[in-house]
């Protein structure tokens, strides 16, 4: 079977004699320099390999496994679960109401490091007025409302006398009918409120939720029913360590993540992979603005980029595309700008079908105030865009018919030769996520490196050349080892011989590893050299070998 991208990569291999360009050595090993090799470092790996790359070997052995990340799916039915659970701790932590508890993580939008972290700066008490949260006094008399001495009350909003048990009372003291308040409740909820605040002027305090839904239910169930979905649906809404996931159609799955991974990508149970900060697709090595950028800029861009290149010019006073469509090669620009057509310069409007006056541009002349800057950076993306959609094309060769030879040669392995066929897959799905790596890697250069699109610190703009080469030094090793592993994987493996088999599972064993590697070094070089250049603050996910986080199905 041949490679997977050797078509569109104009691989060279022919033979079994003959070389790929991204092979290691020139072919003219023979087999004793080849167990030399093996003796020497490689522990049984038949290629030809640096010392870059047998560093990059060691250093993967080093490697610590992936950080753990608390993730969860939370579903409709385990919402509640998932809710009461942090509304637990801050109820223990301060011995406060269920109702006032909500109305902490509500007002932090759930970030119990937020609460902490008040609670040790500010106190107990200050941190609950500033959430509005009053607590019940004891013994308090109502304020809204005057009392008989018997069991009537008047209410101050409809001016009526009530028994006691027809007036209800809430945590900061005022009080009213049942009527008024179910009549308020209800007004609020159909604004779509969930925290419904005191009719009393100038109260900010919450109500409590026990109450609301006691009076809203006996007059209108319906609302009583959307208060509480409102209160469930706060968890997903008002908290910043949860996100619907975006599978279409929806799996009706939310992901929570713990506090401080907001930057991370994860893995739905339904199968939908997506970058926890922007809900979008994973992009990783690349920033989610740099991102959004890349996708706006792309839909459908890349073709009319080229085309734009190879058939216009440049108005060389307000930089538009101009195309000629006839006529002589004085070209006039609807901004007035007169321009001739061969050379792109600025002239006046004299001119015959022979000349231009006053212009000439026959010889070849080097001033570099003349260069066209809107053509260079349509160069500049066309570069940068085709090898983006080159690696991502590859992408779909590998895994769309390369997968399934690579799933039939586990199986012939494991059951028809009794042999571990896991080492196969697992180089597999390294190969398609250094893959995806590579193509989002030139998204991310695109606007890292001479464009106008990002701004840089003035201060430490003379550390960009150097991070910059660090960086595209580890992405053209990336590139190399990524097209060695896809040649491995090629092969026929169940159909080689004994020894021929072995040798091939240590070569792709160990190149997966320096993939690996490599992929480390780049996204820390993204996050610690280059993105701390940047105006804008930015942050990527951090490279994971096993690829985005697995969310586990939250208990019901």
């Amino acid at each position: 079977m041949a490679g997977a991208g050797d078509d569109e990569r104009g691989c060279c291999c022919h033979g079994d004699d003959e070389r790929c360009f991204y092979c290691y050595g020139d072919g003219g090993n023979d087999g004793e320099e080849e167990e030399e090799e093996e003796e020497e470092g490689w522990d049984g790996l038949a290629m030809e390999a640096d010392e870059d790359d047998v560093g990059l070997l060691d250093e993967a052995d080093d490697l610590l496994p992936d950080r753990a990340v608390d993730c969860w799916a939370i579903t409709q039915e385990s919402l509640p679960a998932a809710q009461q659970q942090d509304m637990s701790i801050v109820m223990n932590l301060l011995n406060i109401k269920q109702h006032d508890a909500r109305t902490l993580l509500i007002h932090h939008r759930w970030k119990m490091h937020c609460i902490y972290d008040h609670l040790d700066r500010k106190g107990r008490d200050c941190m609950l007025r500033e959430a509005c949260i009053v607590l019940q006094k004891k013994n308090s008399m109502p304020a809204a409302g005057s009392r008989s001495p018997s069991t009537s009350v008047t209410c101050n909003v409809c001016f009526e006398g009530f028994s006691i048990t027809a007036v209800s009372t809430m945590d900061c003291g005022h009080c009213f009918c049942n009527d008024c308040w179910t009549e308020h409740f209800f007004a609020s909820i159909n604004s779509g409120n969930k925290q419904i605040r005191c009719m009393e002027v100038n109260c900010k305090a919450i109500c409590d939720e026990v109450i609301v839904l006691r009076l809203v239910e006996q007059k209108y169930p319906a609302a009583a029913k959307c208060f509480n979905r409102l209160l469930l649906e706060s968890y997903f809404e008002d908290n910043d360590s949860v996100k619907w996931c975006p599978s279409a159609p929806n799996c009706g799955r939310a992901i929570r993540v713990s506090a401080g991974e907001r930057y991370c990508e994860v893995t739905c149970p339904c199968g939908v992979s997506f970058c926890f900060n922007c809900a979008g697709q994973v992009h990783s090595p690349c920033p989610c603005a740099m991102w959004e950028k890349w996708n706006a800029k792309g839909h459908g861009e890349s073709e009319t980029i080229k085309w734009i290149v190879n058939n216009t010019k440049n108005c060389p006073k307000c930089f538009k595309p101009i195309e000629k469509n006839g006529g002589c090669n004085l070209v006039k620009c609807k901004c007035g700008q007169c321009l001739c057509w061969l050379c792109g310069g600025p002239t006046g409007k004299r001119h015959t079908w022979g000349s231009i006056e006053g212009h000439s541009c026959n010889r070849f002349n080097e001033d570099g105030n003349k260069v066209d800057t809107g053509r260079r950076q349509l160069q500049r993306y066309a570069h940068y865009c085709d090898r983006f959609n080159i690696h991502g094309a590859s992408y779909k060769v590998e895994q769309q018919e390369l997968g399934p030879a690579v799933e039939e040669r586990v199986k012939k392995l494991e059951s028809d030769m009794a042999k571990d066929g896991g080492w196969l897959a697992r180089a597999h799905r390294c190969l398609l996520a250094s893959r995806q790596v590579l193509s989002r890697s030139y998204a991310f250069a695109y606007y890292m490196f001479g464009g106008d699109e990002v701004k840089t610190h003035p201060a430490v703009r003379a550390n960009l050349a150097t991070a910059q080469y660090l960086f595209e030094d580890q992405q053209q090793r990336l590139e190399h080892h990524v097209e060695h592993l896809s040649k491995v994987l090629a092969a026929d493996v169940p159909a080689l011989p004994e020894e021929e088999i072995l040798l091939t599972k240590q070569e792709a064993v160990n190149v997966a590893k320096i993939v690996q590697t490599i992929c480390g070094q780049m996204y820390k070089c993204i996050q610690d050299e280059l993105l701390p250049l940047l105006v804008q603050p930015m942050n990527i996910a951090a490279y994971r070998r096993d690829g985005p986080v697995q969310a586990k199905e939250f208990p019901a």
